[in-house]
């Protein structure tokens, strides 16, 4: 499928997203979010893991489109914050992990797009922030609550409320990106980190993800009962007899997925 503002590389079983509108500095508009959607639709049955990262040297997403945001009505901006919120759902419930890779400027909708994926690592470059309220907004695509759910109430607070944009060393040191890599060595780690997930057992990475994201919300009674379901179904398949018996026999585990 041919797209105007993002490109979709397949390497293999890995799948590259790339927001590439630099001269916007990779703002995520209604056609970039359509098209978005679409690529997140459209993945590979045979892709295991995605990376999504920005195109240029300046920006990840520098935010929602704000030229196309400042004349909207309000029963428009509804429309526009309900189809950012489907795409990053979409994006939240793949099966697969999914990796932020924020090389540059990840503010407002891009803060939001990485919050949306299951790990996020940076460059030293990067910049991360929900500044919405200086534009007399808020968050409109889940990060008042992923950013939460993160951080904490209080520090997501406090950088909703002040606007303030995070150098990716304070970024890693309250716990909103994992590590922080020099550029050139951002998406070859995190291709590393994705070398090892594939070496695990794609059903039972999928179950991991589905029970830590549910169970998340849930006392902590209701989710250990979502992971002892969530275990017990994996001896249904094949990945539980090949891992074990690949163990059993010391070798590396062959598996397929079923």
């Amino acid at each position: 499928m041919a797209y105007e503002n993002i490109r979709l590389d397949i390497e293999d079983t890995l799948a590259v997203l790339t927001i590439d509108r630099p001269k916007a500095l990779n703002a995520l508009n209604s056609k970039t979010l359509q098209e978005l959607e679409a690529a997140l639709q459209s993945l590979p049955a045979t892709a295991r893991a995605l990376i999504i990262t920005g195109g240029g040297d300046k920006a990840f997403v520098a935010g929602a489109d704000i030229a196309e945001m400042a004349s909207i009505s309000a029963a428009q901006a509804r429309e526009f914050g309900a189809l950012g919120h489907r795409v990053f759902q979409l994006l939240e419930q793949l099966a697969i992990p999914t990796l932020a890779a924020v090389n540059g400027f990840a503010l407002g909708g891009g803060c939001e797009l990485a919050l949306a994926c299951d790990l996020i690592y940076a460059s030293e470059k990067a910049r991360l922030g929900l500044p919405e309220v200086g534009l007399g907004v808020i968050p409109g695509f889940g990060g008042t609550q992923r950013l939460t759910r993160v951080v904490g109430k209080m520090r997501a607070k406090e950088l909703i409320f002040t606007g303030d944009r995070l150098d990716a060393a304070k970024a890693k040191e309250i716990g909103l990106v994992l590590e922080v890599l020099p550029a050139d060595q951002l998406l070859p780690h995190c291709k590393a980190v994705v070398a090892k997930m594939l070496k695990n057992g794609p059903l039972a990475i999928a179950q991991a993800k589905r029970v830590i994201e549910f169970g998340a919300d849930q006392d902590l009674r209701a989710a250990n009962e979502l992971e002892r379901q969530g275990f017990a179904a994996l001896f249904g398949s094949e990945d539980q007899k090949e891992g074990m018996k690949a163990f059993l026999e010391k070798r590396p585990a062959s598996f397929t997925g079923r």
